[in-house]
């Protein structure tokens, strides 16, 4: 195995890695190994509960065993990026995880096929008494008027929740010959008959099916979603199965139909305590029960370990997670296209914050151009991140950044817009605060990167990186030539100089380019100038 997995302690050359990983699930090595094999990565395979000091972190990998809480996240102030191997974040306290502008992401496709084949095996075993028959057979008894079962044939499967499990195991039944029946409530109509299947109410689900399975998220709306209430309303017979997340079938309302008959049997993969300690629920005859293997085949286990160390590793290298749970999600061609956007809206951010340095109320992003046709949400959010990171004494990126800006009372939005004022594309940013207003519009060029091409309605155009002075002075003879010998006396080097005027005589800026950061020393000399009423430092 690669060099840079700790096995308990890391080495002083793993320490010096510039990410660290902690793995606190068991997770399939293969499915690691794009992290494994990164030079930038150092990963422990450790429970969390059992790590000392959980501060170096930057990302932390879970499966279902660890419970990411807000306790958790405090403990490692360090955390960028929680990944979930497997489709569920009930475990992941997602409200925390914003707050302390964590991202979450999820494999949402690695375990699809393995969950839905393991109900259906479940629904076929059900049914058919396999595991009872099993039971006896290896018993020594040869019994088999008590395992006559039922075909699925001709039976009505109701489904709840059609997701991307829901959606495979619709087309399983449907090669059983199985009616269908439902229940989504954000399934459009588009796209049920797209997947030919009927949408229905979840009483037209509970009245009408023989066979009820769900595959919904467990949240305050689904837990006990099958409960005293709902389960009545199931007509005599039928059977539940829940490989989705314990918790959603009520456990003493399915105990309760199990032992009036009402309920047939049930399949359970999940449960409300992990690992189940409900012997009156596992005694009963017509239950079978697996301990949460539905996701645990050897394909489905490489997949999502595979898919989640992808996406740490690109995520921390800079590129936006493409399956965040609390992030817009990107894919890659589209984040190719927005990419050189995302890098000149955060720069544009952290200009304005540092030369907007009063209390600001609103933020207006204006888009036109090609830039129009992209996905602007993100840039918005990656300028605004730009903006509030040098404010705040937190960590601000792209998932917390409205929670943040909300907290201070700064609302902020996009619109589209005609003008580009002789570009292909321009993004140009309004701030908005008590007692000024401060304007900055930026462009991409392929063969020259971002630029900005305009500070508060003064034509410039600069690279924004580096070092740089920021002056407003009167455009007068003689007022550059001593800015610049004044910078040649504190041994200041100008690497480039833009100077922008709306008339002759009148005020003007200049934006310098220097190769070192200036000290509190250089800017106050600066204001000695005549002529010059205003200079600071921007660090892009």
């Amino acid at each position: 195995m690669n060099k840079q997995v700790i096995a308990d302690h890391p080495t002083e050359s793993q320490t010096k890695a510039k990410y660290q990983i902690l793995v606190s699930d068991s997770m399939s090595k293969e499915g690691l190994l794009p992290l494994l094999e990164s030079n930038q990565v150092a990963c422990i395979e450790k429970n969390v509960n059992d790590v000392d000091d959980l501060s170096p972190f930057d990302a932390l990998l879970v499966r279902s065993a660890t419970t990411v809480t807000d306790e958790l996240l405090a403990k490692m102030p360090n955390l960028k990026i929680v990944a979930r191997a497997g489709v569920g974040v009930d475990n992941i306290d997602l409200d925390a995880a914003t707050k302390r502008g964590v991202v979450v992401v999820n494999a949402p496709d690695g375990n699809t096929i393995s969950t839905a084949e393991h109900t259906f095996a479940m629904i076929m075993s059900l049914l058919r008494n396999i595991p009872q028959a099993v039971a006896s057979i290896k018993a020594g008894e040869w019994n088999r008027k008590a395992f006559q079962g039922y075909e699925l044939r001709g039976k009505t499967l109701g489904i709840i929740g059609f997701g991307r499990i829901g959606t495979q195991l619709a087309q399983r039944a449907k090669a059983f010959e199985m009616p269908l029946l439902v229940f989504d409530p954000f399934l459009t109509k588009s796209r049920a008959e797209k997947l030919g299947v009927k949408t229905a109410s979840l009483d037209e689900v509970l009245a009408g099916a023989d066979i009820i399975t769900v595959h919904t998220p467990l949240t305050k709306e689904t837990k006990g979603l099958l409960g005293m209430k709902t389960i009545a309303k199931t007509k005599p017979g039928t059977f539940l199965i829940n490989c989705a997340r314990g918790g959603i079938i009520d456990e003493q309302a399915l105990k309760h139909y199990l032992a009036n008959g009402h309920i047939a049997g049930a399949a359970l993969d999940v449960f409300e305590e992990e690992p189940a300690t409900d012997k009156e629920l596992l005694a009963f005859p017509n239950v079978i029960g697996t301990p949460h293997i539905a996701a645990s085949t050897k394909e489905a286990q490489l997949n999502v370990a595979a898919q989640v160390s992808e996406e740490v590793l690109q995520f921390l290298e800079g590129e936006p997670a493409s399956n965040s749970i609390n992030l817009p999600t990107l894919s890659k061609e589209v984040y190719e296209k927005v990419k050189p956007y995302y890098e000149l809206t955060k720069k544009m951010g952290n200009i304005l914050s540092q030369v907007m340095r009063t209390p600001v109320q609103e933020i207006d992003v204006n888009y036109g151009g090609t830039v129009t046709g992209l996905e602007t949400s993100i840039t918005t959010r990656s300028l605004m991140a730009g903006f509030l990171q040098p404010r705040v004494d937190a960590a601000v990126n792209d998932v917390n950044v409205s929670l943040i800006a909300k907290e201070r009372g700064i609302s902020f939005g996009e619109k589209q817009i005609n003008h580009t004022y002789g570009y292909s594309n321009i993004v140009h940013a309004v701030v908005r605060g008590e007692d000024r207003t401060f304007e900055l519009k930026g462009t991409y060029i392929k063969e020259y990167g971002p630029r900005i091409v305009n500070v508060n309605g003064f034509n410039v155009d600069f690279t924004p990186s580096g070092h740089l002075i920021y002056i407003q002075h009167n455009d007068r003879p003689g007022v550059i030539g001593r800015m610049g010998q004044l910078l040649a006396e504190h041994k200041v080097n100008i690497a480039t100089m833009q100077v922008g005027r709306k008339e002759e005589g009148g005020e003007a800026i200049m934006m310098v380019a220097v190769d070192k950061l200036v000290d509190d020393s250089v800017i106050k000399a600066l204001l000695n100038i005549d002529d010059i009423h205003f200079a600071d430092t921007i660090e892009c």
